[in-house]
């Protein structure tokens, strides 16, 4: 290895230290937002983002744990609700890049309305839905995803209505981005986060993830049994919304991780807007009183 290349290794070494605050993690051993969170900080670094540029929203779950683990701008808001809060930043203000993390039961059951929207409308958003199948926060309650016999606290004699494809579900609305990754795969999964900041309108990211205290039907292993690339298959077509449906309906043996669909040619929401054609400033600098007579 070259001097240069070195150099410039211990830079990006340096900087993805910088991205951690130091507090104390306190999510359960093998949880998988350990490979979630350095996955992201990896792809934040390799895209050349600095501190100042990212802002960080967290719902409540587990996920919104890592709301102080991370030295960027961060807010932490309301179960269920992170979507509109992170749409409304980013349209004030696209200049700083948005990134919004939440859980299943967040997503798909108290804030499945506003995820309904932010993919119709396409706002510039990165979204990183952490699915463990269960509301692990609150000690283990079934979700809308959690797999039909599970046994959890709130449904000790197992899950009977069958669950939420959630791919499938963001694919009926027309969306602009589809992947999807695996907690136990970080290098994979740091190149699809890498892929989704590029993005320019809403990016939903799924990530499957074992919860080791609360959902022991599906643990790393189930899932290292079952997860393909979607590189693999031969003659995909990631710009085909039906060929991604027809992935994304194996939930059981065949689990493909990748994007599994894109729309290049789809305008994200600020861009569509007559009213903003030809402007230049951010809606944030633009904030200041009016005369209502």
């Amino acid at each position: 290895m070259d001097a240069k290349t070195l150099e410039q290794l211990e830079q990006k070494a340096a900087k993805f230290i910088k991205f951690q605050t130091g507090k104390k993690i306190t999510w359960c051993g093998n949880c998988g937002n350990y490979g979630i969170q350095n996955a992201l900080a990896r792809a934040l670094v390799l895209e050349g983002f600095e501190r100042e540029d990212i802002l960080l929203c967290f719902d409540v779950g587990c996920s919104g744990n890592g709301s102080d683990k991370f030295e960027v701008n961060t807010i932490h808001g309301l179960h269920g609700r992170v979507l509109p809060l992170a749409a409304g930043a980013a349209l004030a203000n696209s200049k700083i890049k948005v990134i919004a993390e939440a859980g299943d039961g967040a997503t798909f059951s108290e804030g499945v309305n506003h995820l309904v929207h932010a993919v119709r409308n396409n706002y510039p958003v990165m979204f990183i839905h952490h699915n463990n199948e269960n509301y692990g926060l609150t000690t283990g309650q079934a979700s809308s995803l959690t797999r039909c016999g599970a046994t959890m606290n709130g449904t000790p004699d197992g899950v009977v209505v069958e669950p939420i494809n959630s791919l499938d579900f963001v694919l009926s609305l027309k969306p602009s981005f589809v992947a999807r990754g695996f907690s136990g795969e970080v290098d994979h999964m740091t190149e699809l986060f890498r892929t989704a900041l590029r993005h320019k309108g809403f990016a939903f990211v799924e990530v499957l993830q074992f919860c080791p205290t609360y959902n022991r039907l599906t643990p790393d292993a189930w899932y290292a049994e079952r997860v393909k690339f979607i590189e693999d298959l031969k003659g995909y077509d990631r710009n085909d919304i039906w060929a991604a449906r027809r992935v994304v309906a194996d939930l059981e043996k065949d689990i493909y991780l990748g994007v599994l669909y894109e729309d290049p040619k789809k305008v994200d929401f600020l861009s569509a807007q007559v009213s903003r054609m030809g402007v230049t400033s951010e809606l944030v600098d633009e904030v200041r009183r009016y005369g209502v007579e």
